[in-house]
């Protein structure tokens, strides 16, 4: 048997999770004075991949323990 409020609250805090994450890339975006998206697909710059990448999974740690709890 599935207990749907169990799915929903999953589905609700993963949707918040995400939307977190975005608008912290967003805020990340607007601070750096180069667009970010711009030096690692137009420029290939694997550095600047880098450090989006370990921004996002250190964001995604952070949240994920704020809604865990």
């Amino acid at each position: 048997m599935i207990h749907w409020d169990y799915v929903l609250n999953a589905l609700v805090f993963s949707g918040l999770g995400l939307l977190i994450l975005v608008m912290a890339f967003l805020i990340l975006e607007l601070l750096t004075p180069e667009k970010l998206w711009h030096e690692v697909t137009e420029k290939q710059n694997v550095a600047v991949a880098v450090l989006i990448g370990m921004f996002l999974l250190s964001m995604a740690h952070i949240i994920a323990s704020a809604i865990r709890g």
